[in-house]
């Protein structure tokens, strides 16, 4: 391979070299989406994340196989053995199939990873899709010894399992210290100890997400779905697992007790992190009730927010924080991002008005050599972007004139900074072909109040005659679950009347 990646290996605590088990192919599996709702930006970074390390695995040299699943059962709302299922819940308040929930967020998902420039995986397996195998894996832990089965469900045996093996190993959790400050959850009294965890639980004649097993009908616990699907695609010993920090403990940590038990082994070799997004200090998250949606980030149609974004800004907003340091949301924050976004953007357009000259007085190799370095020590896009920035400086001195540089040294850079900010970082820009122009976006949403105030006053003709006035100039108005949609056909749909 051209390059040598140090990764942060959480479960080493420690920056490791990545050596791939088959070069030239490298295996990642991520954790993907449970689709009971809009993605909003906690989804956006580690999607962002794992993109850019999968470009770069593959700008390297290397054949990736990435692997990102979508949970569509099994993710019961405490991330524990407790309440409803997640999209079972979200189907009952809907009057809906849950299969319905789930393609129709799953469909919302994929519109808004591609619109902030996320590449789809190479594999994208659903937990309801693979049950035959999670079935297969709790039976080889049952036969392991390490799980048990009580009243239909079935649990793992922490306790049994720690005789042998590390429980805690990834999340640097001290079972003891858990014992003293965990509570009895509801629903537990079918569990030997309160912190085995479920790899099967019974489901009741209501219960509509429920599939024949060796235990009754039932559905797959959460973490299981993660453990069979990656070692099905990756094989039992792959290169790197990913995901959120907030995933370390229990869902990682779970993952690596199952594998460990089944094959007497943990499957991934290198665990890798993002950390979270913050709002004044505290985690972005649907349980928490302080999230922001892409829509809303996108429209500008949220209490925080005084304009809207372009989705190539909440990008640039990502990937200028380290992937392992936290991210603090703010509409400063946007904003800045935002100049900064432009200001890179124009230095990329004004490499094509730079006349070549007989012979450089630039060093086109140092901002190779700058990225490069930055990308292979853990992924550190803040230099990349940094590199670039100076690099900004640069080209704007060799187009008034200050600095000189060669018609194949030109070349060189147009085709580098385009492989660092395009193909690596992911950048795009096109923003009117996101369908979300910053300038559209507000004006839509103002026709948009006043149709739905036209609807509520049961005007039906101005509602009617504003959906058709936008569909003329090429954006289409949808009434959905939550309120109108819109979308621009394409970009160059949008004409003047």
């Amino acid at each position: 391979m051209k390059t040598k990646l140090v990764l942060y290996n959480t479960l080493k605590r420690r920056k490791e070299e990545f050596v791939p088990l088959n070069p030239p192919f490298a295996g990642m599996y991520v954790c993907g989406p449970t689709v009971y709702g809009d993605p909003h930006l906690g989804h956006a970074r580690p999607a962002i994340t794992f993109d850019v390390l999968f470009r770069y695995l593959a700008d390297s040299g290397y054949k990736v196989r990435y692997v990102r699943n979508i949970t569509d059962v099994g993710h019961l709302e405490n991330d524990a053995d407790e309440g409803e299922d997640k999209i079972s819940g979200k189907a009952k308040l809907e009057n809906l199939e849950p299969m319905e929930v789930a393609q129709y967020y799953t469909d919302r998902y994929h519109r808004y990873m591609e619109m902030i420039g996320v590449l789809p995986p190479s594999i994208e397996p659903r937990a309801s899709g693979h049950i035959i195998e999670q079935i297969n894996i709790i039976e080889r832990i049952m036969e392991k010894g390490y799980a048990y089965e009580s009243n239909g469900s079935v649990y793992f045996d922490v306790e049994t399992y720690r005789r042998k093996h590390d429980y805690g190993k990834l999340s640097g959790r001290v079972l003891e210290d858990m014992k003293c400050s965990s509570r009895e959850l509801e629903g537990q009294q079918d569990k030997r100890s309160p912190w085995d965890f479920a790899l099967w639980k019974k489901a009741s004649p209501s219960h509509i997400m429920r599939w024949p097993s060796p235990w009754g009908y039932g559905f797959p616990g959460w973490h299981v779905e993660c453990s069979a699907m990656s070692v099905k695609y990756l094989g039992e010993t792959f290169d790197i697992h990913g995901g959120g920090m907030d995933l370390l403990f229990p869902h990682h940590e779970c993952e690596i007790a199952q594998n460990t038990a089944a094959s007497g082994h943990e499957a991934a070799r290198y665990w890798v992190h993002n950390n979270m997004i913050t709002v004044n200090g505290q985690k972005m998250g649907k349980s928490l009730g302080n999230f922001i949606t892409l829509e809303e980030i996108f429209s500008g149609r949220h209490e925080t927010l005084e304009q809207p974004y372009s989705p190539m800004t909440v990008r640039f907003f990502i990937l200028q924080a380290h992937y392992r340091s936290t991210l603090d949301f703010s509409n400063e924050a946007l904003q800045a991002a935002g100049k900064g976004f432009d200001r890179l953007m124009k230095a990329v357009e004004a490499i094509d008005n730079i006349v070549p000259s007989h012979s450089s007085s630039v060093d086109v190799g140092e901002l190779e050599d700058r990225c490069l370095s930055a990308l292979n020590d853990d992924l550190n896009t803040p230099m990349v972007i940094s590199a670039l920035f100076d690099w900004a400086k640069i080209i704007n001195r060799l187009n008034d004139g200050t600095e000189t540089i060669s018609a194949s040294d030109l070349d060189d850079l147009r085709i580098l900074v385009h492989r660092m900010v395009f193909d690596i970082l992911g950048l795009s820009g096109e923003q009117a072909a996101t369908g979300m122009n910053e300038l559209v976006a507000p004006l839509v949403g103002i026709l948009l109040d006043l149709r739905t105030e036209a609807k509520d006053r049961k005007d039906w003709v101005a509602a009617d005659y504003i959906r058709k006035r936008l569909s003329v100039i090429g954006i289409n108005v949808k009434d959905g679950k939550e309120g109108p949609e819109w979308e621009i056909e394409d970009s160059s749909s949008l004409r003047s009347e």
